[in-house]
C-alpha cells in the first residue's frame, strides 16, 4: 500500500505521463524568390522531454547542403531558396508514447523567367494552321509577342494561332517574358518561313518501248518549281550513280547505260525546299528482248528434250517456250512436210512411222522481228505388225474388193476377146461377102481352133512399119463405131494416107 495523501487516499504505485501538447510553426516569409533568399522555419512546443522531426509535403524531409537545422531540432533554415523547395511544411513532437504534428504552412518560391524557346518546326507549309508557344516556366509571367519589324502583336498569351499562313507571315517572332515578382524579364526569338506546296514532279522518256542492248536511255524528272533539289529513287530505294546509271549535275537527268532487260524499275524522282518535298509516280520502261534460251519439252513438269523415243500409235506432245518480250509467236516445221503449224504446242494423236523425224521450233518476237530456233529428234519404235484392229478391218475390206473387180474384169475381158459362137456355114457366107484383104495387110483370119469368133480387127498386123496399125490403138483416122442394136457390129474403119480407097468391115452377129 502506497503512502496516503492529506485527505487519506493511498496509491497503487501507477504513473501516468501527461498528454503530449500540439506544436506550432512560424516562417520567416511565406513568399520568397528563387536563389535571392533564405527561409527560416521554427517549431514552438511546451513539452520538455521530446524530439523534433520535420515533414515536406507530408514526407519526412530529406536533408542536404541547403538545409540548417539548430541543435534542438525546432528551427529549419532553407539558406537559398530553389523552387523544388516550395511546398507544405510541418513539424512533429515525437514523447515517449505520443507524436502530435503542427498545422501545415506554405512556402512559395518565385522564380524565372528561364531561358525563352518558342517551339515551332522551321518550316511552315502555306495554308497550314501554326501553333506558337513560349516554353518557358515562370511564375506570374507577361507575355508580349513581337512580328519581325518588332511591331507589337498585342498578344498576351503564352500561345497563339495563325490560320491559313501565307507568305506575308514570313518573319522573325519575339516573345518578351517578364516576372513582377522576381523583376526578371526575358526575350526569345523564331524565324518563320513559309514553304510553298511543292507538286508532283513527272519523270519523261523519249521512248517506253526499247530494246534490250540499246546505247542509253535518259530519263527527265520535270518539275514546274524553281531552286528546289532532285534526288532518285530505283525500286523504293535511294539510287546511287554508277557507270551504268550516270546523273547529271543538277541531278535532274538520269541516264541508263547498256539498257537490260532488268532496268524496267520502277523509277522515282523527288523534288524538295526547305522541308517540303513532293515525289513522282512510279515510272516503268518497256524493254523489249529475245526470243532467247529456247526449250522444248514434252509439257509441264518436264525436263528439256532433245531427243524423244515414243511408241507406235502413242500420242505425243511437244511444248516450245522462250524468253521474250514481248510474248514469242511459235511455229512448227517437219522434216519431211512442207506444212507448217502455228502455236507453242504441237500434238500429234497417234504415231505413226511418218511421223519420225526432226521437227523444228522457232520463235519470233512480233516487235523486234528476231527469231530463234531449237530442234527435236522424235524416234518411233514397236512392231510393224502392231496393227489396230480398224487397220486389218480395212486392209481386209480392200482386198476382197481388188479380188471381186478383177475377177468381174476378167470376165468382161474374156468375152471381149473370145466373142460368140458361130456355125460353119454362117462363117463361110460371112467369108463370101467379106473376102479378106492382101496378105500384106491383113496377117490371118479369124480363128477356127475354139469355134469363136472374134473382131477381124483386133488380128490385124502390118509388117510394114508404115502401116503397122490396130484399131484399139485409134490410130489417126480410125474410127470405131457402134450402130444401135441388142448384139451390136462393130465396124472399123481404117483411113490411111497410101490406102485411101481401101475399106474393111468385119460383122459379128450373136446367134
Amino acid at each position: 500500500m502506497g503512502p496516503a495523501d492529506s485527505w487519506g487516499h493511498h496509491w497503487a504505485g501507477i504513473l501516468f505521463s501527461e498528454a503530449l501538447a500540439k506544436p506550432t510553426m512560424s516562417v520567416s516569409q511565406g513568399t520568397a524568390t528563387e536563389h535571392r533568399e533564405k527561409v527560416t522555419f521554427y517549431c514552438d512546443t511546451k513539452d520538455v522531454v521530446i524530439t523534433i522531426h520535420w515533414v515536406s509535403n507530408n514526407r519526412p524531409l530529406v536533408f542536404h547542403e541547403r538545409l540548417q537545422l539548430s541543435p534542438d531540432g525546432k528551427t529549419l533554415t532553407i539558406l537559398t531558396v530553389q523552387r523544388e523547395d516550395a511546398g507544405n511544411y510541418q513539424c512533429e513532437a515525437w514523447g515517449a508514447r505520443q507524436i502530435q504534428s503542427s498545422d501545415p504552412t506554405f512556402l512559395m518560391v518565385n522564380y524565372g523567367p528561364d531561358p525563352i524557346e518558342i517551339k515551332l518546326e522551321s518550316g511552315v507549309l502555306s495554308g497550314d494552321v501554326v501553333g506558337v508557344m513560349e516554353g518557358s516556366n515562370v511564375t506570374s509571367p507577361a507575355f508580349s509577342w513581337f512580328f519581325h519589324n518588332d511591331s507589337l502583336l498585342f498578344l498576351t498569351t503564352r500561345t497563339f494561332s495563325i490560320h491559313a499562313m501565307s507568305r506575308e507571315h514570313e518573319g522573325t517572332y519575339r516573345c518578351l517574358v517578364s516576372n513582377s515578382a522576381t523583376h526578371l524579364s526575358l526575350l526569345a526569338a523564331l524565324k518563320v518561313r513559309v514553304l510553298e506546296r511543292l507538286a508532283k514532279p513527272c519523270i519523261v522518256s523519249p521512248s517506253r518501248n526499247l530494246q534490250e542492248n540499246a546505247n542509253s536511255v535518259a530519263l527527265t524528272c520535270q518539275t514546274t518549281h524553281e531552286g528546289v533539289r532532285v534526288q532518285w529513287f530505283l525500286k523504293d530505294q535511294l539510287l546511287l550513280p554508277s557507270k551504268h546509271l550516270v546523273l547529271s549535275a543538277d541531278n535532274k537527268t538520269l541516264v541508263i547505260h547498256g539498257l537490260g532487260r532488268n532496268d524496267t524499275g520502277p523509277y522515282e524522282c523527288e523534288v524538295w525546299k526547305w522541308g517540303s518535298w513532293a515525289r513522282s509516280e512510279p515510272f516503268w520502261l518497256t524493254i523489249s528482248y529475245g526470243p532467247d534460251r529456247m526449250d522444248i519439252t514434252m509439257g509441264p513438269g518436264s525436263g528439256v528434250v532433245r531427243d524423244v523415243t515414243v511408241e507406235l500409235n502413242s500420242s505425243l506432245t511437244l511444248q516450245c517456250r522462250a524468253e521474250s518480250q514481248p510474248g514469242a509467236e511459235y511455229c512448227w516445221t517437219f522434216e519431211h512436210s512442207t506444212t507448217v503449224y502455228m502455236g507453242g504446242t504441237l500434238t500429234i494423236a497417234a504415231l505413226s512411222w511418218g511421223h519420225q523425224g526432226i521437227y523444228n521450233c522457232t520463235a519470233l518476237n512480233p516487235l523486234t522481228r528476231l527469231t530463234h530456233s531449237t530442234l527435236v529428234l522424235v524416234r518411233v519404235v514397236g512392231s510393224q505388225l502392231s496393227w489396230s484392229a480398224g487397220a486389218i478391218a480395212s486392209i481386209t475390206i480392200g482386198i476382197l474388193t481388188v479380188i471381186v473387180l478383177s475377177t468381174g474384169l476378167g470376165c468382161f475381158l474374156y468375152i471381149i476377146n473370145v466373142g460368140c459362137p458361130q456355125s460353119k456355114q454362117q462363117k463361110t457366107q460371112s467369108m463370101r461377102r467379106h473376102p479378106p484383104l492382101r496378105r500384106s495387110t491383113l496377117e490371118s483370119s479369124v480363128p477356127t481352133s475354139r469355134g469363136l469368133c472374134m473382131p477381124i480387127h483386133l488380128n490385124l498386123r502390118d509388117r510394114s512399119k508404115s502401116k503397122r496399125r490396130s484399131c484399139l490403138q485409134k490410130p489417126l483416122g480410125a474410127i470405131l463405131t457402134a450402130p444401135p442394136s441388142h448384139c451390136p457390129n462393130l465396124h472399123c474403119i481404117h483411113q490411111s494416107p497410101h490406102y485411101q480407097k481401101e475399106t474393111w468391115s468385119q460383122t459379128m452377129r450373136c446367134l
